[in-house]
């Protein structure tokens, strides 16, 4: 007999130690994450809901007072060796750190429900001051109700597993000096977030003396379980029922044939005001319904021992069902959790994790610059993009410069004593100097407006005027003098001068656009290595005007290369000088010959040989045969052509190797340089805080989520 009765009461326990771990989880507040399965007693004010968990869970509530019906009560029993009845509070999920702390550090224990019935007041008095509620006894309270949660813990080797939730009543009209429309609200608000979630069994409390259709708790059910689910009917005070009618009713509602929820109703009778406590048991309870019509109902859906046994089931079902997904769904919630911590980067509150930030973003920034330096394209696959490819698009757009200046640097074009070559070089020159063009005005299709200030945007690279010779016997006249051989000095450097007008423009053009890639590179590489758009856009603010201080520098080193290229007497050691012009000069008389004397050529065929023979006389006449002021034209233009080519590939490496490579490249002053380890550690500490420093959203999110990771790791470990 023993044994049957320890087999039935195991059946009535279903899953118990699950049922442990989901109280354990709402200890924890994990239901703020995601639904646990619970009991949820709802109804109106004076609906008998506190009479009905008293019978239910032998915890004896005091009567003629409202105390613990301005916060949800989570009533629990649990199966352990020793007898005892825990009372603590459960902070509610809106709870500051300080109330947190505070609100669980509450705690009290007695020993058996008599000790609790009499100390119950005082511990109530207490919470109510703890969690700020406003009453009598504490008029200095500034809630009339709470979101924290009053736990009472029922444990002994006797109890069977069952925990109820108890939420305020909803109540329609509000009580001078008490209750307002505010609160009104807010107890609706609470009772929709209790029986919204649909691992909640909603426990309709309705008193048979009222009309059910009046009752709003029942349509609030409904809106949320409109198929009636999950929603239990409890039905109260049936004793206080005398029409045949209203019974007749309250029969109907039972047996499903009005209003039929899919758990149906059940029917029972609290203690009332006058009962005797002691002297009024379970079986007091339920005479009752011994008689007519009552007794004609079925027997399951009677009296607090039957519902009892039947909320431990509905209950032990339900996390049955539940404890596989909420499992899964708990670990999920922790990945996503752990990844948007992780998207936060490492935290930035203090100077040193400040500091350490910004100068592990430094170093994968200065990597970046090595790697786009050197080419080592195969260390990152952000180099797959071309504007990371650094030193590749400097020297391409080096080569461009080049291609350009070579072609169209010169005012004059400048004779070639081939003319057949001369016109193929002038064809491949004008598609060199056009796909050249192409690729410089890529700069003025992209806009950076820090750059206005500084770089040069277009490109004056206009054909060389015909009409060398015309131009320079202009500059003879206007130079000449008294000097009957050689030609007057001023007339060289004059015309290198001008020969060289346009080399301010393109040099300044081709540093604008060495300077273009540069910050390209960099605001590309500041937004690979720091995901956080607040910090590169203060660190960028931060050292702007520093680099684009170190972008003038490079436009004024271009410039005063220029300057001396133009402005000083025109000079070279380079020997290359002389055999240009020799070469020059070999090639002007030798197609001089070719064409002036054909007709004075003798050909012929002497002992089997053929030969060709031009007299000497004819030479003479053709070396003769050019007045001065022809001959020193000519000759300044093969000066001029000479100097121009050495000096023109000296001011092309000059650029490149002093003003890019040393000035904005690789050397000390160039703006990649900046931002580096040594700028990050040397930052006072408002101005770390103002680059890096968390913002108030950032900081707020950061705690959300380190208190998120930290919960629903626990629970996690609760649901192994």
């Amino acid at each position: 007999m023993a044994a049957h009765a320890e087999a039935q009461q195991s059946d009535l326990l279903t899953s118990p130690a699950r049922l442990r771990k989901i109280d354990l989880l709402r200890d924890k507040n994990i239901g703020k994450y995601l639904p646990l399965p619970q009991l949820v007693a709802v109804g109106d004010q004076s609906s008998g809901k506190s009479s009905l968990l008293e019978s239910l869970t032998g915890i004896p509530f005091p009567r003629g007072q409202e105390l613990c019906t301005r916060y949800a009560t989570q009533i629990t029993h649990r199966r352990e060796s020793e007898t005892y009845i825990g009372v603590t509070v459960i902070p509610g999920p809106g709870a500051s750190e300080t109330e947190k702390d505070e609100l669980e550090k509450y705690h009290r224990s007695v020993s058996t429900t008599s000790e609790l019935h009499d100390e119950l007041p005082t511990i109530l008095e207490e919470v109510n001051k703890l969690m700020g509620i406003r009453t009598a006894q504490n008029p200095d309270g500034t809630k009339t109700f709470s979101e924290d949660v009053l736990k009472i813990e029922k444990c002994g080797p006797n109890e069977d597993y069952l925990t109820v939730i108890d939420v305020p009543g909803i109540f329609r009209i509000t009580t001078n000096n008490v209750t307002t429309e505010t609160d009104k609200a807010m107890v609706r608000s609470m009772v929709q977030k209790y029986i919204r979630d649909d691992q909640t069994i909603i426990l309709a409390v309705l008193p048979c003396v009222v009309d059910i259709a009046t009752q709003e708790i029942l349509a609030l059910a409904e809106q949320y379980d409109p198929t009636g689910q999950r929603t239990l009917g409890i039905l109260t005070k049936p004793d206080l029922v005398r029409e045949t009618s209203g019974k007749n009713v309250v029969c109907s509602l039972v047996r499903g044939e009005k209003r039929p929820l899919n758990l149906g109703y059940h029917l029972v009778r609290s203690r009332g005001g006058d009962d005797e406590g002691s002297a009024f048991g379970d079986d007091e309870r339920d005479v009752l319904f011994k008689d007519e019509p009552w007794c004609m109902l079925p027997p399951e859906r009677l009296g607090v021992v039957a519902l009892r046994q039947r909320l431990q089931h509905l209950l032990g079902d339900l996390t049955d069902r539940a404890f596989p997904k909420l499992r899964s769904e708990t670990r999920q919630l922790l990945n996503r959790a752990q990844e948007d911590f992780a998207k936060l980067g490492q935290s930035r509150q203090t100077v040193q994790e400040q500091q350490q930030f910004l100068v592990h973003v430094a170093s994968e920034f200065q990597q970046l610059v090595r790697a786009g330096l050197k080419a080592d394209y195969s260390s990152s696959a952000v180099f797959d993009d071309d504007k990371f490819r650094l030193i590749t698009s400097v020297l391409n757009a080096t080569d461009d410069f080049k291609t350009t200046f070579t072609l169209s640097a010169h005012t004059y074009e400048f004779i070639e004593e081939d003319d057949e070559d001369d016109e193929d070089t002038a064809d491949d020159s004008a598609v060199d100097r056009s796909n050249s063009d192409s690729d410089d005005k890529e700069i003025l299709l992209r806009q950076y407006p820090d750059l206005d200030s500084v770089i040069v945007r277009e490109l004056n690279s206009d054909d060389p005027i015909e009409g060398i010779l015309d131009w320079i016997r202009g500059i003879q006249r206007h130079s000449r003098g008294t000097e009957l051989i050689s030609f007057n000095p001023a007339l060289f450097s004059t015309a290198v001068k001008q020969q060289t007008s346009k080399w301010m423009a393109q040099a300044e053009f081709y540093v604008s656009r060495i300077i273009y890639i540069i910050h390209d590179f960099l605001i590309s590489a500041l937004e690979t290595v720091c995901s956080a758009r607040k910090v590169r856009e203060e660190l960028l603010s931060q050292i702007l005007d520093a680099i684009l201080a170190r972008y003038e520098d490079g436009l004024r080193q271009t410039r005063f290369l220029v300057r001396v290229e133009r402005e000083g007497q025109p000079y070279t050691l380079n020997d290359v000088l002389y055999s240009q012009l020799a070469e020059s000069q070999s090639a002007r008389a030798e197609n001089k010959l070719k064409g002036e004397l054909k007709s004075v050529v003798d050909s012929g065929n002497h002992m089997g040989r053929k030969y060709t023979a031009v007299s000497l006389q004819a030479v003479k006449s053709v070396l003769r045969d050019k007045d001065s002021g022809k001959y020193v034209v000519e000759d300044v233009h093969d000066l001029i052509k000479s100097y121009y080519q050495v000096a023109r590939d000296r001011f092309i490496d000059n650029v490149y190797l002093q003003a890019i490579t040393h000035g904005l490249i690789s050397g000390d002053t160039s703006p990649l340089s900046l931002f580096s380890e040594q700028w990050v550690l040397s930052l006072e500490p408002e101005r770390l805080d103002a680059i890096a420093g968390e913002s108030f959203q950032t900081r707020e999110q950061r705690e959300n989520l380190t208190k998120r990771i930290e919960d629903l790791t626990e629970a996690v470990a609760i649901l192994r």
